[in-house]
């Protein structure tokens, strides 16, 4: 790429987030997701491999028809009520279309199809922004329409992803595919509380672009891209290996890591609103997507390397962690004795 490239689409990145975050009126919205969009797309595609170009292009299309709809839905909205105000979406129809919209960018079932695909088209750190930064902008339009949207729509739709994103991930054998699985369940979690407590879906949106980001960080320094690589990485970084473990462990949701907490926080209030169904229907479909967290860690940490392995060996030229790696994994690990300050705030 260009060495001005990188700057440029940066730039453009937290261009289109900030006026999407910070915006009002919906034109400004839009606006502000399609920079977003098309400053990703060169980062996708930068590879030039087969399967870059074409993650890029499902990447676009399904984006530019989910920008299409929240338009739509804006000025059907704007047509009925005379409102532009993202505050003021008042027209059921108009919020159907908008829950539809948002779902297609998040990735929530059952608009989650091409997710798993552009994320294994694209390299580790391009997956690490498309996991967490690119789901900011639709999630804050979320948040801001939170109290006009159906709470049963969402609730089922939530369902569904923690369904699916357990079901879907536990035959996965490269690292990305299960992260984007992993992602889709956790958006399951964000949607069915965001009517009830928009402060704690928030909250929980952090904690996993927390807990992600270390993830990605971590494959992406022993440059594991399947299980197989992981398994071999153990000799050459072997705390990075073990921390790596214990993230994952906190992504699952295991006490006493970070993890816990939304999860705890997120079952407590559906309690309280009698929702208590829907919290033992999640509780319980978050035990899939344990099980290929603990199987990732068991790849991590506790098999020993094979004598043999049909992969190309990786060179490593720096033992240590990252200073970034390092913080976001003690993040995501120590946490959770924080949990009384972080009620108090949601």
């Amino acid at each position: 790429m260009n060495p001005y490239a990188t700057p440029i689409v940066t730039f453009s990145l937290i261009l289109g987030t900030t006026i999407t975050i910070s915006s009002n009126h919906w034109i400004m919205a839009w606006t502000g997701l399609e920079i977003n969009t098309l400053a990703i797309i060169p980062l996708i595609a930068k590879s030039h491999h087969p399967r870059a170009v074409e993650a890029a292009t499902k990447y676009f299309l399904t984006q530019a028809a989910a920008s299409a709809l929240v338009l739509f839905s804006s000025m059907t909205n704007a047509w009925v009520t005379g409102q532009w105000d993202i505050t003021q979406m008042n027209h059921p129809t108009s919020c159907l279309l908008l829950t539809a919209a948002i779902a297609i960018k998040l990735g929530l079932v059952p608009f989650h199809f091409w997710f798993p695909e552009v994320l294994q088209g694209s390299p580790l750190m391009t997956a690490l922004l498309l996991s967490t930064l690119m789901k900011f902008p639709p999630l804050t339009l979320l948040l801001l329409t939170s109290k006009s949207l159906n709470p049963a729509l969402l609730t089922t739709m939530a369902l569904a992803s923690a369904a699916l994103g357990g079901w879907m991930g536990l035959n996965q054998t490269q690292t990305r595919k299960i992260l984007a699985f992993s992602s889709i369940s956790h958006l399951g979690w964000i949607a069915i509380i965001l009517v009830y407590s928009p402060k704690l879906a928030l909250l929980t949106f952090y904690l996993y672009a927390i807990m992600t980001s270390a993830v990605f960080m971590a494959l992406n320094k022993i440059k594991a891209l399947n299980l197989t690589m992981i398994l071999t990485s153990w000799a050459k970084t072997p705390v990075l290996n073990a921390t790596l473990m214990l993230v994952l462990l906190s992504l699952a949701g295991l006490p006493p890591l970070t993890g816990f907490m939304p999860k705890w926080f997120i079952i407590q209030e559906l309690t309280k609103q009698e929702m208590t169904p829907a919290a033992m229907a999640i509780a319980m479909l978050s035990l899939l997507s344990l099980f290929f967290y603990l199987r990732l860690a068991y790849h991590s940490t506790i098999t020993l390397p094979p004598n043999s392995s049909n992969h190309m060996k990786q060179w490593y030229t720096s033992k240590s962690p990252s200073t970034p790696t390092a913080i976001l994994a003690s993040l995501s690990i120590f946490l959770l004795p924080l949990s009384p300050m972080m009620h108090a705030i949601v």
